[in-house]
């Protein structure tokens, strides 16, 4: 009995010890791959890092080079391109003045509202001018007496009455009242402001009683007539326009696009932003024109009518200058060839080609960016 008991229990504990070890070693390989795992997610992100790398700086050194890689053609033709410039400008006026005050004096009426056509000599605002008018009319009284002194000394002296001293003195006094009560209508003229020229009242800043000083801004007068474009050019374009050339008008608070022309450009190039004046006469179509109005001018400068062009973003580069690739038979197949080309001026998406493609060549338009030299090329339409 005490024999069964004993192996019993050797047996009981063998087993526990068994199952303990294997306990231990199943959870031992759940741990390493579990590690394993996350070893292979580690992996994964790098390999697909490089391949992203890869591809951004050589989209072909991960493709199967036993692959045709599908692209599109084009013909390499030649034909007009021009190239064109934007500039700001702003709507002005020949006949655009602030009328300011000559004389000092409380202004005594405004004969004028904002917005009301005026022409030219009209009165616009009159300053209190009693002391000159009062002036005045003391110098016509005394010159009236002068002249009849004067005419009557110079009948006598044609007479041989009298001395020549006092038909002098009655000569001069009489001249002298005649300048003074010119100066005196001259500064009595200043006291009424009158239109210099017909238009439209825009702004009057002042007010009746106020006091006016000489210099003090009165009443602005617009011709919209006299009208036109003004803008500042940079000085890299000085010898690209003319007088006449056609010009594109954008007119961004109306909203349209209208047709000029040049009609005038500055000789003098400003030497605070190297800038040159340019004059733009206001196309027909619109009316409603203000100065200061912002307009946006397109001019070409520069044109070229047997240009070889391409599109921009077909134009690659590298380490050697910028290349396209172009579709050249090779041992009886159509395979990728990389150009080298010098680019012109670009415009609207397309770049003009100064050199390296003589016009005869089949440049690759889709799928450039998936081949690299002597690739194989299958086309997506016949070319």
């Amino acid at each position: 009995m005490k024999k069964i008991i004993n192996t019993t229990l050797i047996v009981a504990v063998a087993a526990g010890i068994y199952g303990c070890s294997s306990t231990s070693g199943m959870e031992d390989k759940k741990n390493q791959l579990a590690e394993y795992k996350k070893q292979l997610v580690e992996l994964k992100a790098n390999i697909a890092a490089l391949e992203k790398e890869i591809a951004a700086e050589d989209p072909t050194a991960l493709a199967d080079k036993n692959t045709k890689i599908l692209v599109a053609t084009a013909p390499v033709t030649r034909s007009e391109f021009s190239h064109e410039i934007e500039i700001r400008g702003s709507v002005a006026s020949k006949k655009n003045v602030m009328i300011s005050a000559e004389t000092m004096g409380r202004i005594q009426s405004i004969s004028v509202k904002e917005g009301q056509h005026v022409k030219a000599g009209q009165l616009l605002i009159k300053l209190n001018a009693d002391i000159l008018e009062n002036n005045v009319a003391e110098v016509k009284t005394q010159l009236e007496l002068a002249t009849a002194v004067y005419e009557r000394q110079a009948n006598l002296w044609k007479q041989n009455i009298g001395t020549e001293i006092q038909y002098l003195q009655a000569k001069n006094n009489k001249e002298s009242l005649e300048r003074r009560l010119s100066t005196l209508k001259s500064q009595l003229d200043q006291a009424y402001v009158r239109a210099p020229f017909s238009g439209v009242v825009d702004d009057i800043p002042v007010k009746v009683g106020e006091m006016a000083q000489p210099g003090l801004p009165l009443v602005r007068v617009v011709n919209p007539r006299e009208m036109y474009i003004s803008a500042d050019v940079p000085e890299i374009y000085l010898g690209k326009f003319a007088v006449g050339d056609p010009v594109s008008v954008f007119l961004p608070v109306q909203d349209k696009t209208l047709e000029s022309k040049v009609t005038a450009l500055g000789q003098v190039v400003n030497e605070q932003n190297r800038t040159f004046k340019i004059e733009v006469s206001l196309p027909t179509g619109v009316n409603d024109f203000r100065p200061n109005q912002v307009a946006v001018l397109r001019l070409t400068d520069y044109k070229n009518e047997e240009a070889i062009t391409l599109p921009t973003k077909i134009i690659q580069s590298d380490t050697e200058g910028k290349f396209v690739f172009v579709a050249s038979k090779k041992e009886g197949k159509q395979v990728a060839k990389k150009v080298y080309v010098k680019p012109g001026k670009s415009f609207e998406n397309k770049t003009e080609i100064l050199s390296g493609l003589s016009g005869n060549e089949k440049v690759i338009t889709n799928g450039y960016r998936d081949v690299s030299e002597g690739v194989e090329l299958s086309f997506a339409k016949a070319s």
